[in-house]
């Protein structure tokens, strides 16, 4: 097995050796090196055999919102004295295990769905591995779910075991659900008879506030279970040796999560993921980050390097994001945009009260999601100490990552691309009739690869559609159009269906944004497609002002005409929550601005001649 840990001066030498070996590209196809090999493992045989036996008592998850002894059970000198909850490997370990054995009590078994509806906390990280090692499907559900969807994508998969905390936000799940089916209120534990979700048996809260029975004989909803009713402390049961007994009998292509695409085009589908999926991703995007066991992430799981999680809170806080990072030392940080410039915000706001923040640990992390504004990353790596800051590529369907940077990358391929292709990965840029494009020429992004979904769960015509052979080789067709340099680094410019074609010519919403973003009165800028009579589209531009600032409509226009093309510049411009539109552009949970929403918003707003710019 390769080692976990080397050191930043010998990878940058490497990389330097690799790089000077480099043949520049003709065309935009590249292949990933070999080496280090793939592991072989499953979650919880890499687990037990490279995570426990280096790093057992080395800090695992900080969950700062937490008591001790949420999960009940005995008191370990990992907890004993902490504020919050704070385990090592081996205490972890303790956990996943007995709730392992737990779900095997209750009738959870080898392919089961078991669905999570909670935010980032200690159960949710003991379900990823306690699932795995018995088999069971992790099925990740978005919070932000509103009744219908929720029942739709339970029964979709068909969730048999459903796990969720009281609440997230304005939406209280347990209460949802037994004032829509009034037959949950009467159903026993692990007997769950109702019409709507026919293969539904289990539903177990989890809450962290200490007064859940409170709650659960208040809603009387008999069927609910008190999640530390079902952790299973004893280690001599029959549970045990079945849970050993699964453990060895799992296979690293056995499907172990699925998770639903984010929904930006409003059709989530359920992409299924493998223990090699998952396992060689996570050491892939680790070794870009030069992580070790003495990091400390706040909120990037990175386990399968010994690496410390903090999770500050149950959602997303700029606030407590903030003291986590300045408190518990974090050493990395990753997001997608949205979240950055939140954190951002807060850190300015506190500065400029005179508040000291200590940062000095802080060096690396991901920014991913979506495309990264160039003015962004410059700001996260010198406010935020983010000096070793990567930036990468991916979609929920590769596992995620495909391509990312890595601190010995030039910094202007660090700000500028998504970095190279992983090992083991194979990608292409292609045109419209599938040929290979020439680097620096636009073209949809293909992968291949381990790190491939083994397909969108019982729904072969959506698989097929994205996910095709050519030859002994399957390509995932991402959507997204890129542009490789000679040296195999990737620019993503924009999802195919969001170019805008103006009189014929391809213009790319994200480097119109990046633009924009340059503009210091600018915080966030979205650029969609127009229908226009003369060109038949033209460019349109929802604005995010920075917070005491007054830029206008034709500023805005003028801030592309300088440093663009003139057709780049938007003949519309919108500023969020003005004109009657919604307060905050509109987003998925993972932060990704949905952009068939701002085109229907477009469509709307400019057949009232709302938003025209003088030309």
């Amino acid at each position: 097995m390769f080692p976990i840990r080397r050191s930043a001066g010998r990878i940058r030498h490497a990389a330097a050796k690799i790089h000077a070996k480099r043949t520049l590209l003709t065309h935009s196809y590249v292949e990933g090196p070999l080496h280090p090999p793939l592991s072989t493992a499953t979650l919880p045989q890499f687990f037990d055999t490279e995570v426990l036996p280096r790093y057992a008592e080395r800090p695992a998850l900080v969950c700062r919102t937490e008591s001790p002894r949420v999960h009940g059970g005995s008191v370990s000198w990992a907890q004993d004295g902490a504020p919050h909850l704070a385990w090592d490997f081996q205490e972890f370990d303790r956990h996943i295990n007995a709730l392992a054995r737990g779900l095997l009590s209750m009738g959870v078994r080898k392919g089961d769905r078991v669905g999570v509806l909670m935010g980032n906390n200690s159960a949710y990280a003991t379900l990823q591995w306690a699932c795995a090692s018995i088999g069971a499907i992790l099925v990740t559900i978005n919070p932000a779910y509103r009744l219908h969807e929720l029942v739709k994508t339970l029964t979709l998969v068909g969730v048999k075991h459903l796990f969720v905390v009281p609440s997230i936000r304005s939406s209280a799940y347990v209460e949802m659900l037994a004032s829509a089916y009034p037959d949950l209120r009467e159903s026993r534990p692990g007997s769950i008879q109702e019409e709507a979700l026919p293969e539904l048996r289990n539903l177990v809260v989890f809450d962290k506030s200490g007064n859940l029975e409170e709650k659960l004989d208040k809603l009387e909803v008999k069927c609910a279970v008190d999640w530390r009713e079902i952790m299973a402390w004893r280690e001599d049961t029959s549970e045990a040796r079945m849970q050993h007994e699964i453990t060895h009998s799992l296979e690293k292509d056995d499907v172990i999560n699925l998770q639903f695409t984010s929904g930006t085009t409003g059709l989530p589908k359920a992409v299924s993921l493998t223990h090699s999926n998952l396992l060689n991703n996570g050491l892939s995007i680790g070794r870009c980050m030069n992580l070790s066991e003495v990091d400390v992430l706040c909120n990037l799981a990175a386990w399968t390097h010994g690496a410390c999680i903090v999770y500050a809170s149950d959602i997303y806080d700029p606030k407590l994001i903030v003291d986590a990072v300045s408190e518990e030392r974090c050493t990395a940080l990753h997001g997608v945009p949205t979240h950055f410039l939140g954190v951002l915000a807060e850190v300015e706001k506190r500065r400029a009260e005179g508040e000291i923040l200590d940062f000095s640990r802080l060096r690396t992390g991901i920014a991913a999601g979506s495309p990264i504004p160039i003015d962004l990353m410059r700001s996260l790596i010198s406010k935020l100490n983010l000096r070793d800051l990567t930036n990468a590529f991916g979609m929920t369907e590769t596992s995620p990552v495909s391509f990312q940077t890595t601190p010995a990358d030039p910094i202007l391929k660090r700000v500028e691309t998504v970095g190279r292709v992983q090992p083991h990965v194979k990608a292409k840029l292609i045109d419209e009739e599938g040929k290979v494009v020439p680097v620096g020429t636009p073209g949809e992004v293909c992968i291949a690869g381990y790190l491939l979904q083994k397909g969108y769960w019982e729904d072969e015509e959506q698989t097929r559609a994205v996910m095709r052979w050519e030859g002994d080789t399957l390509w995932m067709h991402t959507g997204d159009e890129g542009i490789m340099d000679e040296e195999g680094y990737l620019r993503i410019v924009g999802r195919r269906k969001d170019i805008i074609i103006r009189g014929g010519e391809n213009l790319f919403p994200v480097q119109i944004e990046n633009a924009l973003t340059e503009n210091p009165s600018i915080r966030e800028a979205a650029v969609v497609s127009v229908p226009d009579p003369k060109y038949g589209e033209v460019v349109g531009a929802w604005i995010v002002r920075e917070a005491n600032t007054h830029i206008d409509r034709d500023e805005v226009r003028r801030t592309v005409a300088e440093s663009m093309n003139p057709q780049n510049a938007p003949a519309w411009v919108w500023f969020i929550g003005e004109d009657g539109t919604e307060p905050e552009l509109p987003k998925t949970a993972s932060g990704k601005v949905m952009k068939h929403v701002l085109r229907n918003w477009a469509r709307d707003l400019s057949s009232r001649s709302i938003g025209s710019v003088r030309l």
